[in-house]
């Protein structure tokens, strides 16, 4: 079917206010920050949709799916378009289903939330707290992205150093509606839930979340700074497993990362590795002891009461650190690395040893099934892609396992449960048209 034909079916069906045609339009929303890739900046910058469509409603949803699926369209969903894998853009144009205007809170529950997809995360977390309650886990993106983007496209975050990423219990229920001549409308919980968990809306489209919330806690924030990256590392091991000090972010970065860090010129010491912390309030001095005992000293420091009334220190971890990096070196990229308990000391050894300044590291300590775990998103000096392959097959070599940042495919990627996914796929999607060339 020509584009015109089905721009003017989506609007007959759903309001021109509905259905955005023009260029500028379409071009922002086919985008997401896939430019983080060299590669995928390459790959994705022509790519664009023929029409957005914002629905406020799921039955404007479920009538968008029933147009899609009788002429045969490709439809790939948005929320925020704050991922970085090319998640949100459409291959093969058709429409980009933008849901950031299903944004309601719909119901609090004692320890949990059921909202619309399109709720941004920091409206969310301020809503929580105001009930002495607070998001488990979210993205350092989480001002802008959305619930359904994160659930979609992310997996871990601040706060999964505690409560772990997606899959570890911190998404409840989801409401998916299938691509088929009669969308079906399933909720979904248990068991079934992964095959919707980091899915690109490859499954299905999901419309509504029941996401489980922690008691509200009182968070101060510190850096703690050592003269050798090593040490940063020690501490912040030891911190990880100190049960007894409630974390929200643990965050070791070798210098000169922290130098990128512009807003915090004044208090980032010259040459030295800094870890960011998230800590419960009243827990400065067991951290100014354990700093000691490994060489370093706390050098900077923000109390509870100025929580979230301006930048913060999570602005900086994750993967806002290639963020800032890119502000001031533009041959800069990443990847996304797990390093072993056992022997990370080891392999960041190695790693140095290799690559010298060509990789900078930085940690996010979390939790994973559980386990304490040094999940890293390395910065690296790009050159060639030839080259980016060398440095990945490198760290894959010697047990530093990348879920590879530079390709859009949930396959090769190394994210979510692809073998229920898949199955999902066939029995939501058979005509195979919610975001295809996603998964096989």
């Amino acid at each position: 079917m020509m584009a015109v034909e089905i721009e003017k079916v989506c609007i007959d069906g759903l309001g021109i206010d509905k259905v955005l045609l023009d260029l500028d339009s379409r071009e922002k929303l086919s985008k997401d920050y896939y430019w983080y890739s060299p590669v995928l900046e390459k790959r994705l910058k022509d790519k664009i949709a023929d029409s957005i469509v914002r629905p406020e409603s799921d039955a404007e949803v479920e009538t968008l799916l029933k147009i899609a699926y009788h002429h045969k369209v490709p439809v790939t969903v948005r929320g925020a378009g704050t991922g970085n894998y090319g998640q949100a853009i459409p291959l093969e144009g058709g429409i980009v289903l933008d849901l950031s205007k299903l944004d309601q809170i719909l119901e609090w529950g004692e320890n949990s939330v059921r909202v619309q997809c399109g709720v941004r995360l920091g409206a969310l977390e301020r809503a929580a707290r105001e009930r002495e309650l607070e998001l488990r886990i979210y993205p350092s993106t989480f001002m802008k992205a959305t619930v359904g983007g994160y659930v979609c496209g992310g997996s871990g975050g601040i706060g999964s150093i505690t409560w772990g990423d997606l899959w570890d219990g911190n998404v409840s229920e989801v409401v998916v509606y299938t691509m088929e001549e009669e969308p079906r409308r399933l909720v979904v919980s248990g068991e079934d839930l992964p095959a919707y968990i980091h899915n690109y809306g490859t499954t299905g489209i999901l419309t509504e979340l029941v996401i489980p919330l922690a008691p509200k806690t009182e968070w101060e924030q510190s850096i703690v700074f050592f003269d050798d990256f090593m040490q940063a590392m020690e501490f912040s091991h030891d911190l990880s497993h100190d049960d007894s000090i409630r974390k929200r972010l643990i965050s070791p970065h070798e210098w000169p990362i922290p130098s990128y860090f512009r807003p915090l010129k004044k208090v980032v010491l010259p040459e030295k590795a800094a870890v960011l912390l998230e800590t419960e309030e009243g827990s400065q001095p067991a951290l100014a002891r354990l700093a000691e005992l490994h060489g370093g000293t706390v050098g900077h420091y923000i109390p509870a009461e100025k929580y979230r009334s301006g930048i913060g220190l999570s602005d900086f971890g994750w993967n806002h650190t290639t963020l800032w990096a890119l502000k001031c070196e533009n041959n800069i990229t990443y990847l996304q690395a797990g390093f072993s308990l056992a022997h990370f000391r080891e392999q960041v050894k190695l790693v140095k040893e290799t690559f010298g300044d060509e990789v900078l590291l930085h940690f996010e300590w979390m939790r994973s099934r559980g386990t304490v775990t040094p999940s890293s998103l390395p910065v690296v000096r790009y050159t060639t892609e030839e080259r980016l392959n060398e440095i990945i097959d490198f760290f894959n070599t010697n047990g530093i396992h990348v879920a590879n940042p530079h390709t859009y495919s949930l396959d090769s990627g190394g994210r979510g449960i692809l073998p229920l996914m898949k199955q999902k796929k066939q029995e939501n999607d058979p005509l195979r048209l919610l975001n295809p060339g996603k998964i096989d």
